[in-house]
């Protein structure tokens, strides 16, 4: 806990103290603040949390809490490491998108329309000046991969997501014309939008808020002629907690339930180090978003919504098909393929013609630098053990061992796992 708070700024100090306090302001009947009883940290977010209850409707309940996790996390985003884009997703019009975002622009720090900036160099710009959120409406729009600059501004997106990222952009220079000057892009982003079709990489540092149309007048209308000078009050709250919090966050690294690891890490450690600072049941909030998170990818693998590369896809087939030969012939190779999956192999695939040898062996040495060879005086072809460290490394399962007669003296394999994740590694995480 820092020092306490002189209350110079006129703000009530005792949010600084072990003490509860009152907060003051009416704002209504659903999740009022009025009279409400704040403790050090967990009740400001417990009131921002009341907040989004009152006006925006989610499809899950803990969406709340995630959108207010998400906010706050905006006013100290300078000192971590990370920031999750947030996607507000509908599969219809009239969800209540357009006013989270409004909220959000209320809310979270320095917040900027990204709609508004005539090109992504001006967005850098401005990111280039000072830590702003950038927020992006009707997203299914304005980032569709068609339109012209839109892959410009997803790579600002991606490059943004982590500390340290930049992209060029020419300045001018009053001696050489115009020079590539390295801008940074770190900052948070909201996007909203029916299905956006965002690309995987971006989709890989989404955590997505689900929204459905309020058919049941479950939350108030956002007049902000009315509402408008609670909503800066609380956001002064907010700023002021994280000026409080703000080393604080920033120096820890909370553990994460096990195989929240890679980008799923990289997503949900920076709402998890806030988290801990405002204590009480937001810990533990954190590590059921996660886990759902992975639940979700998971279901969504089963259900055929993750469509994996064909590369990826033929290194999964050919563990199933290989047999314990040490070395196969590229051709039998081919077959298999084939005749184990004639929909993605055969005459009749996505690629308009069979699978051939020549297409084959590129994608293995296109994509993992596996290359054919020969054994003896044998057609070209590849060895099991060249094919082990690739599969391991990639979360699949391998054959079984052989009895050695391929130089790889491998033991029984372990069941694959759900994520792509090594075995080992996920032990190590755990």
């Amino acid at each position: 806990m820092t020092d306490a708070y002189d209350g110079s700024d006129g703000f009530d100090d005792s949010f600084a103290t072990d003490e509860p306090r009152r907060i003051g302001g009416s704002v209504g009947p659903v999740g009022s603040l009025e009279g409400s009883v704040a403790t050090t940290d967990g009740g400001l977010f417990d009131d921002v949390r009341a907040w989004f209850a009152r006006y925006v409707h989610t499809m899950h309940d803990s969406d709340l809490d995630l959108l207010t996790l998400w906010t706050v996390h905006t006013h100290v985003v300078s000192d971590l490491y990370t920031t999750p884009r947030l996607l507000l997703d509908s599969p219809v019009p009239g969800s209540g998108k357009t006013t989270v975002l409004e909220h959000l622009g209320h809310l979270a720090l320095d917040p900027v329309q990204a709609a508004s900036l005539s090109s992504s160099a001006l967005l850098t710009r401005m990111l280039a000046e000072r830590m702003r959120t950038v927020l992006i409406d009707e997203a299914d729009r304005s980032l569709d991969p068609k339109l012209d600059g839109t892959t410009e501004l997803l790579a600002i997106l991606n490059s943004g997501y982590k500390r340290g990222g930049t992209r060029p952009v020419l300045t001018p220079d009053k001696d050489k014309g115009w020079v590539a000057q390295e801008m940074p892009t770190f900052s948070p982003v909201a996007m909203a939008g029916n299905n956006p079709n965002l690309p995987d990489d971006t989709r890989s540092r989404i955590i997505r808020v689900l929204l459905l149309p309020d058919l049941e007048g479950n939350v108030e209308e956002s007049d902000w002629e009315l509402i408008e000078a609670d909503a800066e009050a609380l956001k002064q709250r907010i700023e002021v907690w994280a000026e409080f919090h703000r080393e604080e966050v920033g120096g820890q690294r909370p553990p994460l339930p096990a195989g929240v690891i890679g980008r799923a890490k990289e997503r949900w450690s920076p709402l998890k180090r806030i988290a801990v600072v405002a204590g009480g049941h937001w810990p533990e909030i954190v590590d059921e978003l996660a886990q759902a998170d992975l639940e979700q990818l998971k279901q969504d693998k089963e259900d055929g919504m993750v469509i994996d590369k064909p590369a990826v896809v033929l290194l999964k087939h050919l563990a199933i098909i290989w047999g314990d030969e040490a070395f196969m012939a590229t051709r039998e190779l081919v077959d298999r393929l084939i005749a184990h999956d004639a929909e993605m192999w055969g005459e009749y695939s996505a690629f308009g013609k069979p699978l051939t040898a020549q297409r084959f062996g590129r994608m293995l040495a296109t994509s993992y630098s596996i290359n054919s060879t020969r054994q003896g005086d044998s057609p070209r072809g590849y060895f099991r053990a060249k094919l082990l460290p690739v599969w391991r490394r990639m979360g699949i399962t391998p054959p079984e061992r052989t009895d050695g007669a391929d130089g790889a003296d491998e033991p029984t394999a372990e069941p694959a796992p759900l994520w792509g994740v090594n075995p080992s590694t996920e032990r190590k995480a755990s």
